[in-house]
């Protein structure tokens, strides 16, 4: 009978999927770089054997071009990790547009891996049907359709470096600022819409700052209905992550948006955060503690004003102590 040893962290077990094109060779780079023991690839018969030798947390790159591959031995290979109770095992799938994937293979002028015969459009929707099933028991959704290299890996690190104190367990909630007419962020758990809200664009003089600068929070914050609906995103929230931990999510992203995805999406974002981080943000659940959480604002970080950062970093949240729920 397997034992769980309690002074040790679950070690971790990542399995990297995807769409061809889409960035999975870079994610298992960054992941070396992290002192992950990298293996793409491999048989599928293998991987159990390649878990029990590790002695580090492991990156396990698993697509197409594996050998026997199918979705469903995947998912029952990651079953049957986590049986495991002295492994944390996730499933990371990378994706991205099929515009965007068809414009890499003709810049690289690389053959897609399922369209030796065909064109490159078909084997991208035949190796979409193929790994659905992945995407869809994926623990974590990277997108990188407009994600560029340092931004991919400032991404990756935050979520999986190692970090002392860090509990081995738990959910990372990311706060997203992000603009409409842009498109809905993919991997968003939940999408608030602020556009109701006074808009700071229509004053020249803030107009061309960021819900960063004070002047505009003010702005956006003088709306009567600002403080009702930051209150109300924060108790639904109070209401659903808790839900998540208990559905075992390990990521969730909480998305606002706004027209321009630069005034009053950031203000609320910049708020929530601050809420959430604070010593009675969200209390103690179960005894997990207080949540890590990030900061990104697509628009701002596509302008070269700003990228992913921690308003909670994980190792503060792992030495939190257990406080009661905000009423």
């Amino acid at each position: 009978m397997r034992t769980v040893d309690d002074t040790l962290v679950p070690r971790r077990i990542l399995l990297v999927s995807g769409l061809s094109g889409a960035g999975k060779s870079s994610i298992l780079r960054i992941l070396e770089d992290l002192d992950h023991e990298v293996i793409d690839n491999p048989p599928l018969g293998m991987l159990d054997d390649i878990v029990a030798r590790a002695e580090r947390p492991v990156a396990i790159g698993v697509d197409s071009r594996t050998r026997g591959f199918d979705a469903s031995a995947v998912l029952e290979a990651i079953a049957r990790l986590r049986m495991n109770p002295n492994l944390r095992v996730e499933l990371i799938y990378a994706t991205a547009e099929e515009n965007v994937l068809l414009r890499r293979y003709t810049a690289t002028r690389r053959r897609h891996p399922l369209a030796l015969h065909g064109s490159i459009k078909e084997g991208i929707e035949e190796e979409t049907a193929l790994t659905a099933p992945l995407r869809a028991a994926a623990d974590l959704v990277i997108d990188t359709s407009d994600m560029p290299p340092p931004e991919l890996r400032q991404f990756v690190e935050s979520r999986f470096s190692p970090w002392e104190g860090a509990p081995g367990e738990g959910l990372t909630v990311a706060l997203m600022s992000f603009a409409y007419p842009a498109g809905l962020p993919r991997e968003a758990d939940l999408v608030l819409d602020a556009r109701f809200l006074r808009n700071p664009h229509y004053d020249p003089a803030l107009a061309p700052k960021t819900g960063l600068d004070a002047d505009v929070a003010a702005y956006v914050t003088e709306d009567s209905d600002y403080l009702p609906f930051l209150n109300q995103i924060h108790s639904l929230l109070q209401l659903v992550l808790p839900r998540f931990v208990q559905e075992g999510k390990k990521y969730a992203t909480i998305a606002i948006g706004c027209s321009g995805g630069r005034h009053r999406s950031v203000t609320l974002v910049e708020a929530l955060a601050k809420r959430l981080s604070a010593p009675d943000g969200m209390g103690n659940y179960k005894g997990s503690g207080q949540w890590p959480i990030m900061i990104m604002h697509r628009e701002l970080a596509r302008l070269g004003l700003g990228t992913w950062q921690w308003a909670r970093r994980p190792a503060e949240a792992a030495k939190t102590e257990p406080t009661s729920p905000v009423s």
